[in-house]
């Protein structure tokens, strides 16, 4: 009677096990398949970034530079304009200069990115040639003296530089379908009108947006708070659940990206992996952006107007990157800043 009540109750026990590996069983194809879409999208993503970026060579200068203070990364961002190409009006500035300057600190902690715009006409050293506006230095030795100048200005190690064609901003955004900008001030430029507030951008827009100068009484001031508010508008744009939720979206972003970037070698797929999941807890609104801080305006033996960069500013700002402080110095610095939103 004992063994036949245990084989009755091990026949009940029997399908809640069958159902029980059915359920594990699933999970686990589920996940494998899952696993190996991921990977085949990620691989997928690797071979468009490959495909696509130009690795600069020797970007860094030789000789010496700052020491490197820790575990914050120093990421210079050069925006560059194939002037003929994307600009039949003519602005007035030779090719072969750096138009866009951006230099992006990212906590140790991965907690915090600082977005700092250094104006394209600041009255720098440059080395080997005297003093000079900062985007000179691309014209005069291309990326590396750029970041050798960059590095002497602010006495910090750039870890990283990408430097992007402006045509790049077009291909970003419409891969993106539009992005919304908040434009500090209303203008009209290359037959767009913005106003104040959001606008809709498509990626012909958002060129002109970043690009107008000429439309505002204090010019590259505006220009450079305008290419901060398209930067900010792209991070919430990429970040939206409507893109990472769309593969296509993602691959085109990456591919129209990579078509017009130019990267140190060191910054491969790897390494953008690793550092966008460490910047995984990152929000549109833990992203601040400032300029360099400037004193007034000056002209040059031979005639060039010129930006004056405030030196005891430049001081506290460099004691701030290399301690890892920028936030602590960005909040005694509140009318240089552009607020977060988000």
């Amino acid at each position: 009677m004992t063994g036949r009540r245990a084989a009755a109750r091990s026949a009940r026990r029997r399908p809640l096990l069958v159902v029980l590996l059915a359920t594990v069983g699933s999970l686990t194809a589920v996940a494998t398949v899952l696993a190996v879409v991921a990977s085949v999208f990620i691989g997928g993503l690797a071979e468009r970034y490959d495909a696509g970026r130009t690795v600069l060579d020797d970007p860094f200068p030789s000789g010496g530079r700052p020491h490197d203070d820790g575990n914050a990364l120093d990421v210079l961002l050069i925006g560059s304009d194939a002037r003929e190409r994307l600009d039949p009006q003519h602005d007035g500035v030779g090719g072969g200069r750096s138009d866009t300057l951006m230099l992006a600190h990212v906590s140790a902690d991965r907690r915090h990115v600082s977005l700092m715009s250094i104006l394209r006409d600041s009255w720098v050293e440059v080395p080997g040639h005297g003093r000079a506006k900062i985007n000179a230095a691309y014209s005069w030795g291309g990326v590396p003296l750029t970041v050798q100048t960059v590095e002497q200005l602010l006495g910090v190690r750039i870890d990283h530089v990408a430097e992007i064609d402006f045509a790049g901003f077009v291909g970003m955004t419409d891969a993106l379908g539009g992005v919304t900008v908040q434009s500090p001030a209303t203008f009209d430029a290359r037959g767009h009108h913005f106003v104040r507030g959001p606008n809709e951008l498509d990626g012909a827009a958002a060129l002109t947006f970043v690009r107008e100068r000429y439309a505002f009484p204090d010019a590259d001031h505006t220009r450079v708070r305008n290419q901060q508010a398209f930067m900010r508008a792209l991070l919430e744009r990429v970040l939206s659940a409507d893109t990472l939720t769309d593969p296509g979206a993602v691959q085109q972003f990456v591919s129209s990206t990579s078509a017009y970037l130019s990267v140190d070698p060191g910054l491969t797929f790897p390494t953008l992996v690793d550092l966008g999941w460490s910047l995984r807890r990152i929000r549109p609104y833990d992203l601040e952006t400032f300029t360099l801080p400037t004193a007034g305006g000056g002209t040059s033996p031979d005639g060039q107007s010129y930006v004056e960069v405030d030196r005891a500013e430049l001081t506290s700002l460099t004691i701030a990157l290399r301690s890892d402080d920028v936030e602590g110095w960005l909040a005694g610095h509140a009318a240089g800043r552009t607020a977060a939103t988000g």
